[in-house]
């Protein structure tokens, strides 16, 4: 079959360790027999990122403006360990955070959900959306180790030189201090991103902080998520019969676990790191959750959920033989080009990306899986594929149904 052909660039962004190996392997075996592939390539591995201090993840995240729709493979946030292991020139900070501070979005993570595959949370019968806000936080924060005893305070000086200063605490000995911020703008651009896709998907939307504890902090979220609902989002959330409420990341915690799923949890940048992990962990893998980041002014950057997996590429470079699991990066790569194929009017493309998918679970449902699912499956007539094998029964099954 004739290759399909493409208009506008993705922008790519290679990564780390195994899952770099499985990045070029689902190129090789999906994606370019079958389209004439566009892409500005960066390489957002470790090293690349030492040698240029970290320009070349600033590149690409401007990139990803230009171009409208990135794809990003999984990267190393480097670590004391890592420091050592890499000869660092120093421990740069995490290029997804670096991306997302840059396009300033919402991350929409999504558990794929496939037959034989059963959520530990046995309730949960549909999805749950996490989308995490982007910015700030700890992500964006100052620190500083306190060598003994002394007074940190946190100051705010205006443009007209006057200060506001509040004690955050008297330190008696040595000690940690970190400062984190948000900015009333960029809380406001999440809020509509999950107003919006609440709207596009017919999905309620929860909201959750702590702003018992955080009354300045969190509660501004809470507010400014209240407001921009009342004034924009009401009218139209009654009009189709869904539903918005804000509770506390507690309550919210107990309300998840007891729920049937099929709804958005919308959490401020860290909650919504850890809450995502533990939402694809319970419906079966860290390997099989979608992710998105979606800017306000409409740029699109998709990336698997998971790290690098390290320990394979060790076992990869010994030359042992892996069973890693690719489907959250094959789904990375279709969502990419299913976006690209919709702005720019390519059915053909947003056609393949949607078979691409339905060829990927076929094959798992077929059970043909990775080590991972196949620990935990309810099928009994399975095969464990190792990471290629998988790769090609997928590209297999696309070309039964292409």
């Amino acid at each position: 079959m004739a290759k399909i052909q493409m208009k506008t660039p993705l922008v790519e962004m290679d990564g780390d360790e195994m899952t770099r190996i499985i990045w070029q392997m689902i190129k090789d075996h999906l994606i370019t027999p079958f389209v004439d592939l566009k892409t500005e390539y960066y390489d957002l591995g470790l090293v690349k990122r030492d040698e240029t201090d970290d320009q070349i993840t600033v590149d690409a995240a401007n990139a990803c403006k230009k171009y409208g729709v990135g794809v990003k493979c999984a990267t190393i946030t480097p670590n004391a360990q890592r420091m050592t292991e890499y000869n660092l020139k120093k421990m740069w900070k995490s290029p997804n955070g670096t991306i997302r501070a840059a396009l300033d979005g919402t991350v929409f993570r999504a558990p794929i959900v496939v037959k034989g595959i059963e959520p530990c949370v046995r309730n949960w019968k549909k999805p749950i959306t996490l989308a995490r806000h982007a910015y700030g936080d700890v992500y964006k924060n100052a620190e500083i180790r306190i060598p003994g005893a002394g007074k940190a305070e946190l100051t705010y000086t205006a443009a007209d030189g006057s200060e506001t200063r509040e004690l955050i605490h008297e330190f008696r000995g040595a000690g940690v201090l970190q400062g984190i911020h948000n900015t009333d703008a960029s809380i406001t651009s999440f809020a509509h991103s999950c107003f919006k896709y609440a709207i596009d998907t017919m999905q309620d939307l929860w909201f959750s902080t702590k702003d018992t504890i955080s009354k300045t902090y969190d509660h501004r979220f809470k507010d400014i998520f209240r407001e921009i609902y009342e004034t924009e989002y009401k009218a139209r959330f009654e009009e189709i019969g869904i539903e918005y409420f804000y509770t506390l990341i507690d309550d919210a915690v107990a309300r998840v676990m007891k729920s049937k799923g099929g709804f958005i949890w919308a959490c401020k940048n860290y909650d919504g790191d850890v809450m995502s992990d533990m939402i694809s962990s319970a419906f079966g893998s860290l390997a099989m959750m979608t992710s998105v980041l979606v800017s306000p002014s409409g740029v699109y950057e998709f990336e698997a959920a998971h790290g690098t997996v390290q320990r394979h590429y060790y076992k990869h470079l010994a030359g042992e033989e892996t069973s890693t699991n690719s489907v959250a990066t094959i789904f990375a790569w279709t969502g990419a080009l299913r976006k690209r194929g919709e702005i720019d009017g390519i059915d053909a493309l947003v056609t393949y990306a949607n078979d691409m998918e339905r060829a990927v679970l076929w094959t798992i449902e077929s059970g043909r899986m990775t080590k991972d699912l196949a620990l935990i499956t309810s099928r009994d007539d399975i095969v464990v594929l190792n990471t290629e094998q998988f790769i090609q029964a997928v590209r297999k099954k696309y070309e039964e149904i292409a």
